[in-house]
């Protein structure tokens, strides 16, 4: 049985993967900790689990507590997955996996020493949704890959124009960086599950809107490993009639167009004209990765989405961004 504790009870939690937990065969949720003891108490009896903690490290010291989940903001990943680890606990950490690059690289020194597995929730890679555009791609539809678009582009929410209470994903110190740290790591990491690790990046960063200090617009270019070359652009500032989700996947003999927050029809483009694929995804949008997780360290499957495959795309983010 793996028992699980959960450091940080926010907003994904409720949305996306807390309750899949309990929904696996073999898996459970056994205590929950924000630095909140209220929250704690508060979500914990809203979903019936038996213990809460303001205090991260008595969390991971529950001898009924056997893997965490870290749900808190990326700075401070690295903290709660090292000390998580060096207790023997696997660890499953929200992404991006960190911060920064550099910590990413800590997480993997760590997990390699003690030998315990840690896991990053790039869920996408499991979703039916994105299986069926790698196996559109795979199956020659579209034919040689010749190049990959990103067009991303969303207008301010209402909390970014209050300057003296940004959201914290606005806050680099706390983010890694802004909207773009938090959003693109989920387009770069679906790719790279595609199309293989991107060895070469640049980017160009601005702030257009002058709402916060942060980058509100970025263009890069990046080549896979592959050689296969690739660009993007995002804009959190942008008008509404401007917004956007779209990645296109361009090929000698047809085209993939898809989504990747919306999850809007995918398109195809082939001699056949325009044809349009319509996928559910589960209620928790967690939930495929999470299995895989629970499977994984039952000894009955093998989970990919790991500190090693999550760190390239941290290092992507970082380079785009002039971090490194």
């Amino acid at each position: 049985m793996i028992k699980w504790g959960f450091i940080g009870c926010g907003d994904v939690t409720e949305r996306k993967s807390g309750p899949a937990f309990n929904m696996i065969e073999g898996s459970m949720v056994q205590a929950v900790m924000s630095r909140d003891i209220n929250k704690a108490k508060s979500y914990a009896q809203r979903h019936h689990i038996p213990k809460w903690y303001d205090d991260a490290q008595e969390l991971v010291d529950n001898p009924d507590v056997n893997a965490i989940y870290i749900a808190t903001p990326p700075s401070s990943h690295a903290t709660f997955a090292i000390m998580a680890m060096k207790a023997g606990k696997p660890v499953y950490i929200e992404k991006p996996m960190a911060a920064c690059y550099e910590d990413c690289t800590r997480i993997n020194r760590i997990s390699k020493e003690t030998g315990v597995p840690c896991f990053v929730a790039y869920y996408r890679r499991y979703l039916p949704y994105f299986l069926k555009v790698k196996e559109l791609i795979h199956s020659g539809q579209i034919g040689k890959i010749i190049n990959i678009q990103i067009r991303f582009a969303q207008p301010p929410s209402e909390m970014d124009y209050n300057k003296t209470n940004l959201p914290w994903r606005l806050l680099p110190s706390i983010a890694g960086g802004g909207y773009f740290y938090d959003l693109a790591p989920h387009q770069l990491d679906i790719l790279q599950d595609m199309f293989g690790c991107i060895l070469e990046a640049e980017g160009y960063c601005s702030n257009r809107g002058g709402l916060y200090e942060v980058e509100d617009t970025v263009s890069a270019c990046f080549k896979f490993e592959s050689g296969l070359p690739g660009s993007g652009s995002w804009c959190f500032v942008a008008h509404e009639s401007a917004k956007e989700d779209r990645i296109e996947i361009i090929g000698d003999k047809g085209m993939i167009c898809f989504s990747v927050f919306t999850f809007d029809p995918i398109a195809l483009h082939t001699e056949r004209g325009r044809e349009e694929i319509t996928i559910e995804n589960p209620p928790y949008v967690q939930l495929p990765l999470i299995k895989a997780v629970v499977e994984h360290l039952q000894g009955k499957g093998l989970c990919t989405s790991n500190g090693i495959s999550a760190t390239p795309t941290n290092w992507v983010v970082d380079k785009i961004l002039g971090k490194i």
